[in-house]
């Protein structure tokens, strides 16, 4: 079973919006964003699985829902258990009207797990063949552990990944700026079909810098930082700084 259409970008990147719950859908569709991923825990865990109930609440909000789908936060090496968990989540998912789902495991090698994928996108499309799969920061601890990029871009396109969620192998997308502009470059040979979607720390004075780099696609949860430090966030995103973001990435940053 193939993935869902084609994904052809045409103008600027779109934008997605890091939510756990309708409320975070509604803020997301009243700025503009293109879509959402919805999870649980942002702020404690980076994000995991969210409920059932959540998830077909957001569904009914207007936007359209990328769910992920993650049984536990640590690493991306999953025991047969955890996959059968992650594989009923993804239908629970669909089933409740979601349009795509975000997911990541890694082999024993380091590199994205391609078979394990590829029978996940499997279960998605069976339920909605139109289904979105996202692979997610998994993508960057392969990096950062020194995997290839283009044999990585390359199993995402063979288990019909439609994109890949990444800081360039770094911490944040301003110390990845360099190696998101290789992906898109990597991708045009390795994996046309997948979609460069940047993510991670992403600010509103980086949005011009990440538009240089020709990704496909920005990834945010619109979270002022605080502090000087600024690693931690607020709790909830803030619809200014949404808004801000929609608009520069229309505008070409300006």
């Amino acid at each position: 079973m193939g993935r869902g259409a084609p994904l052809t970008v045409i103008g600027p990147p779109k934008l997605e919006l890091a939510v756990e719950n309708a409320n975070g859908v509604r803020l997301a569709a009243a700025v503009g964003a293109a879509r959402v991923e919805l999870c649980a825990a942002l702020a404690e865990t980076e994000g995991i699985t969210p409920s059932i109930g959540t998830v077909e609440q957001a569904c009914r909000a207007g936007l359209p829902v990328h769910v992920l789908v993650r049984p536990r936060p640590g690493n991306f090496s999953y025991t047969r258990e955890e996959l059968e968990v992650i594989e009923r989540d993804v239908a629970a998912s669909m089933d409740a009207g979601a349009a795509g789902v975000v997911v990541g495991v890694l082999a024993a090698d380091g590199g994205p797990d391609a078979p394990a994928i590829r029978r996940i996108a499997e279960v998605a499309r069976r339920y909605k063949p139109s289904a979105e799969v996202t692979f997610h920061r998994a993508f960057d601890a392969a990096l950062a552990l020194g995997f290839d990029p283009a044999d990585a871009l390359a199993r995402l396109e063979t288990a019909g990944v439609d994109r890949v969620l990444t800081s360039g192998g770094s911490p944040d997308c301003a110390a990845g700026l360099s190696m998101l502009g290789r992906l898109v470059e990597l991708g045009r040979t390795h994996a046309p079909a997948v979609q460069i979607m940047a993510g991670g720390g992403v600010t509103l004075e980086l949005v011009p810098s990440l538009l240089e780099t020709g990704v496909h696609a920005v990834h945010t949860s619109a979270r002022p930082r605080l502090g000087i430090s600024g690693a931690d966030r607020t709790a909830a995103a803030d619809p200014a700084l949404a808004a801000r973001m929609a608009a520069a990435l229309t505008t070409g940053g300006r």
